[in-house]
């Protein structure tokens, strides 16, 4: 007979491509979790896995069986948020993926108050960029991620919960400061402080100002790096500009608030959602998550109509 806990095991070892690592993630022996697989191996008659390959992988048919388990385990877990859901009991775990441009100025926003809000569950929170969390959310090691869209993958289900202002952000004395108004055309130039590769906020920038992603410029060094408050900082010693997501602008001291300006031709927005694979299981903590996101956030940030939305895929 088939159990959920061989179908945990064959979708850690998926998730992990190791016997020894899946085995650690579930608490259990290897050779416990070894002898459990060879069983529905046996029942099924077919090789889930094929062990000649490193790191592991599934066989063709294996394949089939892990993505059809995933959904089982998934329809499994929603008994559990039933039950709790019907009991007024709100409990469990929740593993969050956010971005780094997000991170630093929206987490301080919301973790406290759900905390306090809700004790008994427990947020485990961790920094990626965008297409890490939606692969972990499609593999089930993440249950909610919280980053930039559309992200136009069939797969994540993406949920809006504000729009964030595109601003710009120049060292004291910067000609861009001294401009009376400044238009998109004024920045797209390929002098810029940029975003490494791999995440939105540089795609959305690069998008905004049409620069081609590998022009020279004449930046005092190359940056590959995720940080805007690194960013910040360069810039306040060496020069130059870049462009700022707008809850950066919140834990800015008065004389930072200075270097930061506004477009004058249009209002650049980021929609940043909550988003969840379509076999979600913990829908009752994901909710609640979006509803304690959107009391953070100050009001006219969730109006979609106060600007244009820039794309970065």
């Amino acid at each position: 007979m088939i159990t959920l806990t061989q179908l945990e095991y064959i979708v850690a070892i998926d998730s992990y491509r190791n016997f020894s690592k899946a085995a650690e993630k579930c608490f259990v022996t290897q050779p416990t979790l070894s002898m459990q697989v060879k069983k529905l191996e046996e029942h099924f008659g077919i090789k889930i896995f094929d062990r000649g390959k490193q790191p592991l992988v599934p066989t063709n048919i294996g394949r089939r069986i892990i993505d059809q388990s995933r959904v089982v385990l998934s329809e499994a877990g929603r008994l559990d948020d039933m039950a709790q859901e019907y009991m007024g009991e709100i409990s469990g775990e929740l593993n969050i993926g956010i971005i780094p441009t997000l991170a630093p100025y929206l987490l301080p926003l919301f973790a406290g108050n759900f905390k306090r809000h809700y004790p008994d569950v427990n947020l485990r929170v961790v920094e990626l960029v965008t297409d890490q969390i939606a692969e972990k959310l499609k593999n089930d090691t993440l249950d909610v991620g919280v980053f930039v869209t559309p992200y136009n993958d069939p797969v994540v289900l993406e949920e809006p919960l504000f729009y964030e202002e595109m601003l710009i952000y120049a060292q004291t004395g910067h000609p861009l400061l001294q401009q009376q108004d400044v238009k998109i055309i004024d920045v797209a130039t390929p002098d810029i402080w940029l975003l490494s590769d791999g995440h939105c906020f540089r795609s959305q920038v690069i998008n905004l100002c049409d620069l081609e992603p590998t022009s020279k410029h004449e930046l005092p060094f190359e940056l590959e790096g995720g940080s805007i408050e690194t960013l910040l900082r360069i810039i306040n010693r060496e020069g130059g500009f870049t462009i700022i997501p707008e809850l950066a602008v919140n834990e800015m001291s008065e004389s930072n608030l200075k270097n930061v300006v506004s477009f004058s031709d249009k209002r650049p927005l980021r929609e940043v959602s909550i988003c969840y694979s379509r076999h979600y299981v913990k829908r009752r903590l994901i909710d609640l998550l979006a509803e304690e996101i959107k009391l953070a956030i100050p009001a006219e940030m969730k109006d979609r109509s106060r600007g244009e939305l820039v794309l970065w895929k």
